[in-house]
């Protein structure tokens, strides 16, 4: 890779052991990607669950933040995905003290680095949405997706040392979605049907990223009428990247590279058509039971306006099985504030903060609890928690709820 005089010096030594490390790491990256250079960030964002670092992730955090403060601390906004618990709730999930100690352990090695805890997989719904063309390293997938194809940044699939590398650095190597030519259509979809709910909008990802099958595909979707709320958009990203490792799609007329047809090259393309039917086979596929042991809202953390919908939803219902709301610390406040948290809880609900579902030790909470029949309207979680003992059920927010109260889907 060609290196500018400030990455030499990065590489030299001259700006401490850590971001040598880190420099090191990304040019190995970028070496197995084929960049030519680095291209300088402004946000990074890390994944931070203890349940992907484990305890050598942990012990290789800490032995960074021993560093001194001026070779350790990060030089742009890095900021987390969600952790692997809520301690406030840790307990009621059955969460061990040793995953808890692990947690604290992690998040003190991230704060000496100066990294913001903000345990969020939607931060461009709550901190600091990315905008047109800024140039990013992010490491959830549903973040990615979403920063690429809605706000029209530029980041590839970050993985966590790579993540920190770059908040250490201030750049990340220049390859993937960084470059034009990786953001031109290589599928083109015509849609006959538009969702509604979440569930469908996800499910209708869900099987676009099935078809599309890869990292470097970018689908093109037309005949979506209307357009689609920022929720409806972050669970079709997010189920199209967890089904098909997409990180980037456009919507003709709808997202910011394609609202023009002669925006984007894709009439050389066959058409592929989704029928509704298509999708409902894709949900149905995962209905495979009407009874249920757990309702689960996240994967992605719930927007205010999300659990605004499920708060309604709850009113006047007392639960017979669990359920379970997952959302943003900075949105948990104003939930609590505005009466839904409450309202949640007062029918048996429990809402959480600052962690997500599958990555808080899904296997370990669902054998401490009882829990193998899920039901959810995230089709990305349902792709995800058959990997770990569940049973999932992909449908909507109400029927959710209703099953809550019932012990069955209707």
């Amino acid at each position: 890779m060609e290196l500018n005089a400030e990455e030499k010096a990065m590489l030299a030594g001259e700006f401490g052991p850590v971001r040598k490390m880190a420099i090191e790491h990304q040019i190995k990256v970028g070496d197995f990607f084929g960049a030519k250079d680095f291209v300088e960030v402004s946000q990074a964002h890390i994944m931070a669950d203890t349940e992907s670092l484990g305890e050598n992730g942990v012990e290789w955090l800490e032995a960074l933040a021993k560093n001194a403060a001026k070779d350790r601390v990060v030089r742009i906004p890095t900021i987390t995905d969600p952790r692997g618990t809520d301690f406030s709730k840790a307990k009621q999930l059955g969460q061990t003290d040793k995953m808890v100690s692990l947690e604290h352990r992690a998040i003190a090695a991230f704060v000496k680095m100066g990294v913001s805890m903000t345990d969020t997989c939607i931060n461009y719904q709550t901190i600091m949405a990315p905008v047109f063309g800024e140039h990013l390293a992010f490491g959830d997938t549903g973040v990615v997706i979403y920063s690429n194809s809605i706000c029209g940044a530029r980041s590839n699939f970050e993985g966590g040392p790579s993540a920190l590398s770059a908040g250490l650095t201030g750049r990340t190597p220049r390859y993937g979605y960084h470059l034009d030519e990786h953001r031109k259509p290589t599928h083109r979809y015509r849609v006959t049907w538009t969702p509604q709910s979440l569930n469908e909008w996800g499910a209708l990802g869900g099987l676009i990223g099935r078809k599309s099958g890869n990292y470097w595909s970018v689908p093109v979707i037309e005949g979506i009428e209307g357009r689609p709320g920022s929720d409806s958009l972050k669970h079709f990203g997010a189920a199209m990247a967890s089904f098909g490792s997409s990180a980037l799609f456009h919507i003709l007329g709808v997202t910011p590279e394609a609202i023009h047809a002669r925006d984007l090259s894709f009439d050389h393309l066959p058409e592929i058509s989704i029928s509704k039917e298509e999708v409902m086979a894709l949900q149905s596929s995962y209905r495979v039971t009407d009874e249920i042991d757990v309702v689960v809202f996240s994967a992605p953390q719930l927007s205010l306006i999300e659990m605004q919908s499920v708060a309604a939803l709850c009113q006047g219902k007392k639960f017979k099985k669990p359920l379970l709301a997952v959302t943003s610390p900075q949105v948990k406040p104003d939930s609590d504030r505005m009466g839904y948290t409450a309202m949640i809880e007062e029918a048996g609900g429990t809402v959480f903060a600052g962690m997500c579902f599958y990555q808080s030790y899904a296997r370990e909470i669902a054998e401490a609890n009882g829990w193998k029949k899920l039901a959810t309207n995230s089709a990305k979680m349902v792709n995800i928690l058959g990997g770990y003992g569940y049973t999932p059920i992909l449908a909507s927010m109400e029927d959710c709820v209703n099953a809550a109260e019932t012990g069955r889907l209707a």
